[in-house]
C-alpha cells in the first residue's frame, strides 16, 4: 500500500454462524442467571440473619428492582451514544458476577446492601447493549426464535442457580458464605464465555445483510447517532402509569421468603427451591400469555392484576399457600417481563420504541421500589396489612388497565 494512503476498514464476516452465536449468548445468560437469580432467591433470609427487619428487606428488594430496571434509561442512552456494545455488555456482567460471591463474606448489613445494589446495577448496565448484540444475529435466525431460545436458556439458569443453593444449604445449613461463594464458579465461566464470543464475533452487526461498514467512530459521530427528542403519545403515558400502579401491588420475593422463614414455614434449603419453581412458572407463563395476546388482544393482560392479588396468599401461615402464592407470583413476573411490552408496539411508532421501553422500565422500577418500601412497612405491622395493601393496589391497577386497554382496543 502506498505511503500516505489509509485503507477503509472492511466488515469481516463473523467467525460464528448466527445460531451458534445465539446459543452461546444464551449459555452466557444461563450462567449469569445462576449467579444473580441464585442470589435473589436467598437475599431476604440472609439479610434476616444479619438483623434486618421486614421494612429493610422490602426496601432492599424494591431498590434493587429500581436499579435493575430504572437505570436502563441512562445506560441505553449511553450505549446509543458510544456504540461500544461489547464493552457495556462485559462491564455489566462483570459487575454482577464479581459482586454476588462477596455478599456472603461481609457479615454486615451495609456492605451486603452495597454489593447487592452493585449486582443490580450490572443488570442495568448490560441489558440495552446485550439485547442489541442479540438482535443482530436474530435477523438471520428469526427474531422470535432467537429471543425465544435465549429466554428459555435464561430461565433455565434462573432455576438451576436457586436449586444449586438449595443443595448447598441442605448440605451446610445456614452457611450463606458458602452459598454465595459457590456462585463464583458460574461467574468465572460467564466472563470466559464473553471474552471468547468477543474474539469470535467482534462485530455482530455483520450478521445483518447490508449492514453499513462504517467504523465505530464513524457510527458514533454520524448525524444518525445524534440524540433526538422523542415525543411519546399520551396513551403510552397512561399505560405506563397503569403498569406503575400494578407494580406497586407485586410483592418482592425477598419479602415473601423473609415471611416464610420468620414464620417457620420453610427451611433455608427450601427457600431457593420455591424460587426455582416460581422461575419455571415465569418462563412458561410468558410464552402462554404471549400467544393468547396474539389471538385475543391486549385485554388478556387484565389477568395480571388478578394474579398479583391472588399471589398475596404467600403471606399466609400455611406452607401450601406459600408455595402456591410463589407460583402465581411467577405468572405475574413472567407476563410483566414479556407480554406487557407488546402493548408498547401498538402505542408507539417503531423509531420511538427504544426510548419508550426505557421509560416503561423506569416507571416499572419506580413502582417496584414503592412496593418494596410500602409492603415492607405494612408487613412490619402485620402480614394481614401487607395483604390488604396488595389487594388495594391491584384493584386500582385493574381499573386503570381496563380503561387504557379498552381505549386501545377501540382503535
Amino acid at each position: 500500500m502506498p505511503n500516505g494512503q489509509s485503507a477503509t476498514p472492511k466488515e469481516r464476516p463473523p467467525l460464528l454462524r448466527p445460531w451458534p452465536f445465539v446459543v452461546a449468548f444464551g449459555i452466557v445468560s444461563l450462567l449469569a442467571d445462576m449467579v444473580y437469580e441464585g442470589a435473589r432467591s436467598i437475599i431476604g433470609p440472609y439479610l434476616g440473619t444479619l438483623g434486618a427487619g421486614a421494612t429493610v428487606v422490602g426496601l432492599v428488594a424494591g431498590a434493587g428492582e429500581f436499579i435493575g430496571y430504572g437505570l436502563r434509561v441512562l445506560s441505553g442512552l449511553a450505549v446509543r451514544r458510544t456504540q461500544h456494545y461489547w464493552a457495556w455488555t462485559i462491564t455489566g456482567y462483570a459487575l454482577t458476577v464479581l459482586s454476588v460471591p462477596l455478599i456472603g463474606t461481609t457479615g454486615l448489613i451495609a456492605p451486603a446492601l452495597l454489593l447487592y445494589g452493585t449486582e443490580r446495577l450490572g443488570k442495568a448496565v448490560r441489558s440495552p447493549a446485550k439485547d442489541t448484540l442479540l438482535s443482530h444475529a436474530s435477523t438471520s435466525t428469526g427474531r422470535g426464535s432467537a429471543f425465544g431460545v435465549h429466554q428459555a436458556l435464561d430461565q433455565t439458569g434462573a432455576m438451576l442457580g436457586p436449586l444449586l443453593l438449595a443443595a448447598v444449604l441442605a448440605w451446610h445449613e445456614g452457611d450463606y458464605r458458602l452459598a454465595f461463594g459457590i456462585l463464583a464458579v458460574p461467574g468465572v465461566l460467564v466472563l470466559a464465555m464473553l471474552f471468547w464470543l468477543r474474539t469470535r464475533v467482534p462485530n455482530p452487526a455483520a450478521y445483518e445483510h447490508g449492514a453499513p461498514t462504517a467504523t465505530t467512530s464513524e457510527r458514533t459521530h454520524s448525524p444518525q447517532a445524534k440524540e433526538t427528542r422523542v415525543q411519546l403519545p399520551a396513551r403510552f403515558w397512561q399505560y405506563t402509569a397503569a403498569v406503575a400502579v400494578l407494580s406497586c401491588g407485586v410483592a418482592p420475593f425477598p419479602l415473601m421468603a423473609f415471611h416464610a422463614q420468620t414464620a417457620g414455614l420453610l427451611s433455608d434449603a427450601l427457600v431457593p427451591v420455591v424460587f426455582a419453581v416460581a422461575m419455571a412458572v415465569d418462563g412458561l407463563s410468558g410464552l402462554i400469555v404471549g400467544r393468547l395476546y396474539d389471538r385475543r388482544g391486549p385485554l388478556v393482560l387484565l389477568a395480571v392484576p388478578a394474579a398479583a392479588a391472588i399471589a398475596a396468599i404467600s403471606f399466609a401461615n400455611t406452607v401450601a399457600l406459600v408455595w402456591a402464592g410463589a407460583a402465581v407470583w411467577g405468572i405475574v413476573n413472567g407476563v410483566l417481563d414479556s407480554t406487557v411490552k407488546a402493548v408498547v408496539t401498538e402505542l408507539v411508532p417503531s423509531d420511538s420504541r427504544p426510548v419508550a421501553f426505557g421509560w416503561l422500565a423506569l416507571v416499572r422500577g419506580l413502582g417496584l421500589l414503592a412496593a418494596g418500601g410500602i409492603l415492607g412497612a405494612a408487613y412490619s405491622i402485620s402480614p394481614v396489612a401487607a395483604i390488604i395493601v396488595i389487594l388495594a393496589a391491584n384493584v386500582l391497577a385493574s381499573a386503570s388497565l381496563t380503561l387504557v386497554l379498552r381505549r386501545l382496543h377501540q382503535h
